[in-house]
């Protein structure tokens, strides 16, 4: 590219401008026929998937039956919009004046201090900020809809809100425009190849490449814990992880992960692996490595988790052991398939599972969240018909949907970082797990859809069979530690704290600081964040709870150790449980061959 001198603008190579563009196009033309061949596959599905349109009419209906809060709305924007006129005017002038409107402190959009200092770029962030504000609070107070379809214009009139964010646009944004002039636009250059990329990676279909792939193997600098595959079947790979203390606590633990994602959010690096730490406080630990089904396994129901999962483990780890009690976990979905063996234990008066915990899990989905905006009947239907023709849920999908409930941080972050400034993003393993997406069997998703978010059987005792047993989570006895965080958008901390009311045994629910992965992937040697507990019995109303709980300082981990290890204080020597020495042998290395299958 070329250089400044004196003033003047870079300006690109020309021959290497035409021999990118010449590239460009060539791309261009193969993602466009992807793009193509990708909406006649949905035109099947229908136009609206999202049943987005039937909510918003119905919302613009009841809005224009009630004209005068229509224009008391309208009246209350040209009211805040005239103020910011005088309030900048006035700033033009030298006068010291206050903002209209602050950003959030938290939003990282208006960092760059040009939001600040330039008048200009103040009043484009106060005027997106007003209107922002206005939309979302005309679409808010809409009397007579029923609550589903207010949470779902609610929920994508944010996702509007978000992409029409200044910064999303070149224009409007004070960085990217600093970094355009400076490289004479080869920046805008770059973020065209980089979203070019992302096409092709996608098929037609954008996918945001959110970290730098190739700085992160798994088992070699990510899911690196040593240890040992003893077992697989056709749905998972169970690890046993080798010992790093001279005694190890004699009941075992046996870690139930979400097959929604890989179990490696558990064992990132050895300074922020759960499993790790685990294994340094003396825990003999097995990991369930769920497979990453393809349309071969379309017809695996729940119940075939249950059995081929925690059930065969529990028997695999009485074989290595000589224990038939453990002392189980489970991160999300694996705490709900979790809770659902014991209760099915528990239904053959086999109480194995002697104690449970349960990250982030829910049992009630009568609250979901902002999931639940996700899981109305037009649109389990449509993700059925669409696994019906795959045998499976697209991982991607999934991928999405979650990246959705957080735009900012992980989808229009990245559109500035990889497409406006033209950088790469950077090596973050917690990202790159993010992005090493799941695919999900027809007939254990479909269940899992209706049975759990929208019919909510698993609380109702008695409402579901699994393996022939009628299930009831109240005959689960087991002392139960409930793991939630005030941040959670996947699983609300207050279903969770509904959730732990389910279970026959005492509990001790402690909720964490941050949200779904960092409240819970949070060492104690790192110092972060903070966590509440109460050495009350669970009150009925979380509130009431949370008005009472203590604020500690720092991880819960040495909260949980210090209750999981009052389960079981026995400890024996570590020498008979190095895996692979005892009566199993060992079939592969960790972290094994199922959690290295990639989608795509």
């Amino acid at each position: 590219m070329g250089d400044q001198q004196g003033g003047i603008l870079n300006t690109p190579n020309p021959a290497e401008l035409s021999k990118t563009m010449v590239n460009i196009a060539e791309r261009s033309q193969r993602v466009v026929a992807a793009f193509l061949q990708r909406q006649t596959e949905n035109v099947k599905f229908g136009l609206d998937p999202m049943n987005i349109g039937s909510a918003f009419m119905e919302m613009t209906e009841k809005l224009l039956a009630d004209p005068q809060r229509v224009m008391n709305a309208q009246m209350s924007l040209w009211q805040d919009s005239l103020a910011l006129w005088q309030s900048t005017t006035r700033r033009m002038l030298g006068e010291a004046r206050p903002s209209v409107i602050e950003s959030d402190p938290s939003d990282k959009r208006f960092k760059d201090a040009t939001w600040e200092k330039n008048h200009v770029f103040d009043f484009i962030k106060q005027s997106y900020l007003l209107s922002a504000r206005w939309i979302q609070s005309v679409v808010k107070n809409v009397d007579g809809l029923d609550e589903k379809t207010a949470r779902k214009v609610d929920f994508y009139t944010r996702q509007f809100v978000d992409a029409m964010a200044p910064t999303n646009f070149i224009m409007t944004n004070p960085e990217v425009l600093r970094a355009t002039i400076d490289s004479g636009g080869e920046n805008l250059l770059k973020g065209l190849n980089n979203v070019l990329s992302d096409l092709e990676q996608g098929k037609g279909q954008i996918r945001i490449r959110m970290t730098d792939y190739d700085a992160f193997n798994v088992g070699e600098n990510i899911a690196s814990t040593p240890g040992k595959v003893i077992h697989q079947n056709e749905l998972a790979q169970v690890i046993q992880y080798m010992p790093t203390t001279e005694h190890v606590f004699k009941r075992p633990l046996m870690i139930v992960p979400p097959w929604i994602n890989k179990y490696y959010i558990m064992d990132l690096s050895p300074k922020n692996s759960f499993i790790k730490w685990c294994i340094d406080q003396g825990h003999t630990v097995f990991v369930m490595s769920w497979v990453n089904p393809d349309e071969k396994l379309s017809k695996y129901t729940f119940d075939e988790y249950m059995r081929l999962g925690p059930i065969e483990t529990l028997n695999i780890i009485e074989q290595i052991t000589g224990e038939k009690e453990v002392n189980g976990l489970g991160y999300c979905l694996g705490g709900t398939l979790l809770a659902a063996t014991q209760a099915v234990l528990a239904a053959k008066e086999e109480g194995r599972i002697k104690s449970g915990t349960y990250f982030t899990c829910m049992l009630d989905f009568a609250e979901p969240g902002e999931l639940g905006v996700f899981v109305d009947e037009a649109q389990i239907q449509l993700a059925e018909a669409k696994m019906r023709e795959r045998g499976y849920l697209d991982g991607a999908e999934m991928s999405t949907t979650f990246n959705l409930l957080r735009a900012n941080d992980l989808i229009w972050s990245f559109v500035v970082n990889n497409y406006l400034l033209g950088k790469d993003p950077f090596p973050f393993d917690l990202l790159y797990w993010n992005s090493d997406s799941t695919r999900m069997p027809y007939a254990m998703h479909s269940f899992y859809l209706r049975k759990f978010y929208q019919e909510n059987k698993l609380k109702e005792p008695g409402a579901l069979n699994m393996l022939g047993v009628p299930v009831d989570l109240g005959k689960v006895k087991a002392p139960a530690y409930f793991l939630s965080t005030i941040e959670d958008h996947i699983a609300p901390w207050k279903s969770n704290y509904a959730s732990a009311q389910l279970l026959g045994g005492p509990v001790r629910f402690v909720l964490a600081a941050s949200g779904h992965i960092a409240g819970v992937i949070n060492p104690p040697a790192g110092k972060k964040y903070h966590h509440w507990t109460s050495a009350k019995k669970l009150l009925k109303n979380p509130e009431s709870w949370f008005q009472g709980a203590q604020q500690q300082p720092g991880s819960w981990w040495p909260d949980w150790l210090d209750w999981v290890s009052k389960q079981a204080p026995d400890k024996v020597q570590a020498q008979a449980r190095v895996p692979g020495e005892g009566p199993m042998k060992a079939l592969d290395e960790a972290p094994g061959s199922y959690v290295k299958m990639r989608v795509g």
